[in-house]
């Protein structure tokens, strides 16, 4: 790998990252760079692990979702473990999934029957409820050498970056309009029942709880409808 021109193609990537205008163009940059600047990498997505569900995010091909769909039906597999221990377990890479593998003894198998060669992943973020993982594959057996892994994480952690900043951009954009939207339900309750700004909020705020609706969207409803009826 020629890595002076590698940190060139990075440092024009990660500007780029930071210059996506949603989480989703962010992620879809994120595994397209990773078929551009890893060398033997044919294929790549996220796997994001909520509770027991996965889910697979901007994959660059089927492969990459049927793979992941194949391991949360397992239960088992590299991607799947990347993602689950990642407090532990920060990168991984199979040079040949053609070997025998005992640690997913149903997986390999059938990763290879999909066409999977050789796999590397990288852990892209943790928090409370979400567990993700940036995962590589290439078609054929012993593509990924120690430079592939080295170019993969460093990928990974400019993607990490670049992903937190947006999800941070995105959820202060929600919180903006949910406020919007609360004010505008709080107004048309006010107007309509002659009622103080407190006591508009206490109504939005009860039948949220009664309802176990979230409070935009019993907002939103408000804004809608004109009542609560």
């Amino acid at each position: 790998m020629h890595w002076d021109r590698f940190a060139q193609r990075m440092a024009s990537m990660a500007r780029d990252l930071l210059a996506q205008d949603s989480v989703d163009a962010t992620l879809q940059r994120i595994t397209a760079s990773a078929t551009e600047l890893v060398d033997g990498c044919d294929a790549a997505g996220i796997l994001v692990l909520q509770g027991n569900q996965v889910e697979t995010l901007a994959p660059t091909d089927q492969l990459v979702i049927d793979s992941h769909q194949l391991q949360g039906q397992l239960r088992e597999g590299p991607c799947f473990d990347a993602a689950r221990t990642a407090q532990r377990e920060q990168v991984f890479r199979i040079a040949d999934l053609t070997n025998e593998q005992p640690r997913w003894p149903a997986y390999a198998p059938q990763a290879q029957a999909l066409g999977v060669g050789s796999m590397m992943g990288f852990v892209l973020f943790t928090d409370d409820e979400d567990l993700g993982a940036l995962n590589l594959y290439a078609r054929k057996p012993g593509a990924f050498s120690e430079a592939s892994e080295l170019a993969g994480w460093l990928l990974a952690s400019h993607a990490a970056v670049a992903f937190s900043s947006a999800r941070a951009h995105a959820q202060m954009v929600r919180a903006v309009a949910t406020r919007h939207v609360i004010g505008e339900a709080m107004g048309i309750l006010m107007g309509r029942h002659h009622l103080t700004e407190e006591q508009a909020f206490d109504v939005l705020r009860r039948y949220s709880q009664e309802n176990n609706i979230k409070l935009r969207e019993v907002a939103r409803l408000v804004c809608e409808e004109g009542s609560l009826s």
